[in-house]
């Protein structure tokens, strides 16, 4: 398939399910003021088979009805970065093989199925035997789970990856380190090193039937050199394809046009915070419907809640803890393949979202969830709600002093 055939048979698809060609998450959607959330579009997800509401009346309890009348979600994924690791390099340059398998087992527990998260460029540059068998440890315990795993390479999210900011680990000051530095991004005769990380990765990993997927990059449509190293990236992956998919991090559905030039297999887009339940139920099913006209995956690869904070201001937040399941029964109703954010406790990734006090995550350290409906909510799209699970909806000691600066203690 030509470039030009995969642009245009986008923007065809596009426009017949009803999505607009302009970035971001908010332009695709198909607004009806008329609809009301109580009462959401059918979902060819449903249990009938015939893609209409059930005849009989549902449970009251909304996650009761999703586990009753819809299908379980095929991909059933969370995004996933160690409770005390602040940025991806961390992660793999402090790998605790016991961490790795305690936490895939508490995804076990809520029959998540999928785990999307990122290798580091920067860790291979120190020490790439030792993030080799960091990656064959996590994909091994991820297999014991029966969790395929969605590996992105890249990072266009976070401050440059300096020593300081890759080891920083207090809790108001580290940051997400965005990958490779800006310097190597926007200087094609840098790319050398990323090229040879690119290579080392699809030859080890290209045909591991453990992969959901590889990621070249988490959004890099921000800025044109991030995009334009991704796509350079990019190429090098399909250089070396193999059998796992190859796919782009996405803020919107829109984006994928551009991707989909490059070769991507997946479309993916993020949409973390819908400031109603009615916005999913616009978006979801054109997503769907853009999906089985391209006969791509669709993946709704980054959610958390519904929530409206206000993005022009810095001040601490009252919708401020983990909600999944605000909107967790409108994606299952909608059968979209999805991955929340995040599968751990702790204060938000990105610094200026923590320092308004917003906290994110699912389970604790301990084991303990943040909130039992939650953890029913997420579990239903398996099919089943029930779970046995302690309930402690307070902030981790060592993550209290960001809780204490957002309310200016």
């Amino acid at each position: 398939m030509t470039r030009r055939y995969a642009r245009r048979q986008f923007l065809q698809s596009a426009a017949a399910a009803g999505l607009g060609a302009t970035a971001g998450c908010t332009s695709l959607l198909s607004s009806d003021s008329r609809r009301n959330d109580a009462n959401p579009p059918a979902s060819p997800a449903h249990r009938d088979g015939r893609g209409q509401p059930p005849e009989t009346s549902e449970p009251t309890d909304p996650i009761e009805a999703a586990a009753a009348n819809y299908d379980p979600v095929d991909v059933r994924g969370a995004l996933y970065v160690p409770a005390r690791a602040w940025n991806t390099f961390q992660m793999w340059h402090d790998y605790d093989p016991a961490v790795i398998e305690r936490d895939l087992g508490y995804a076990d527990s809520v029959e998540v199925n999928a785990i999307r998260t990122w290798v580091s460029f920067e860790q291979y540059e120190r020490d790439s035997a030792a993030l080799e068998r960091a990656v064959d440890h996590f994909l091994a315990t991820a297999d014991d789970y029966g969790i395929e795993v969605l590996f992105g390479l890249f990072e266009s999210v976070g401050q440059e990856p300096t020593e300081e900011n890759l080891h920083d680990t207090d809790p108001l000051t580290a940051p997400p380190c965005q990958s490779p530095s800006s310097i190597v991004m926007q200087n094609e005769y840098l790319w050398d090193d990323p090229r040879e990380y690119v290579r080392w990765f699809m030859e080890r990993y290209g045909d591991d039937d453990r992969l959901l997927a590889i990621e070249v990059m988490n959004e890099p449509g921000w800025l044109p050199d991030m995009e334009h190293f991704a796509a350079g990236m990019f190429e090098t992956m399909a250089e070396h394809r193999g059998s796992v998919p190859l796919t782009v991090g996405s803020t919107s559905l829109a984006n994928n046009a551009e991707y989909v030039d490059w070769g991507s297999d997946v479309l993916q887009f993020h949409y973390n915070f819908p400031n109603t339940r009615e916005k999913y139920h616009d978006l979801l099913p054109q997503a769907t419907q853009l999906g089985r006209d391209l006969d791509a995956p669709v993946y709704l690869s980054e959610w958390q809640k519904t929530a409206d904070f206000g993005w022009d201001s810095s001040a601490a937040v009252e919708n401020w803890e983990p909600d999944y399941a605000s909107i967790a029964p409108v994606i299952h109703r909608h059968g979209v393949d999805n991955f929340f954010w995040s599968l751990m406790v702790k204060p938000a990734y990105v610094r200026y979202m923590r320092k308004r006090g917003i906290i994110n995550g699912l389970f604790h350290e301990d084991g303990a969830v943040w909130n039992v409906d939650d953890a029913r909510a997420i579990k239903a799209m398996s099919g089943d709600s029930e779970v046995d699970l302690d309930e402690r909806r307070e902030w981790p000691d060592w993550a209290k002093k960001v809780e204490r600066h957002a309310r200016g203690e």
